[in-house]
């Protein structure tokens, strides 16, 4: 998907919207400043754990122009969620955050 059709670089919502937890084997490879331990071998992204939430690695303003500050770092939570499921239906939580209809 190219840049200018990726909706994800402008919405951000996911990221203003849910916990982004991961197991604490995957905390190894980002900054320790974007990180929250929740418990023993569990981690979040920090700033998803309080209300509202917001991750200390999103940049910019949600719905106009976003960005991640550790994108090729980030954990599995985050590569996972995207516009689209890998069996190529839209994922219903992304298009409800993002206030639109997915296509038929």
């Amino acid at each position: 998907m190219s840049a200018a059709a990726n909706p994800c670089l402008s919405c951000g919502a996911c990221c203003a919207y849910y916990r982004i937890i991961f197991h604490a084997d995957e905390a190894l490879a980002i900054p320790a400043e974007y990180l929250e331990q929740i418990q023993s071998g569990v981690s979040c992204m920090k700033g998803t754990n309080i209300y509202p939430p917001r991750c200390a690695a999103l940049r910019g303003e949600v719905g106009e122009q976003v960005s991640c500050a550790i994108y090729e770092n980030r954990p599995s939570t985050c590569r996972e969620f995207n516009e689209y499921e890998l069996d190529g239906t839209p994922n219903m939580r992304c298009f409800k955050l993002r206030g639109i209809t997915p296509p038929v």
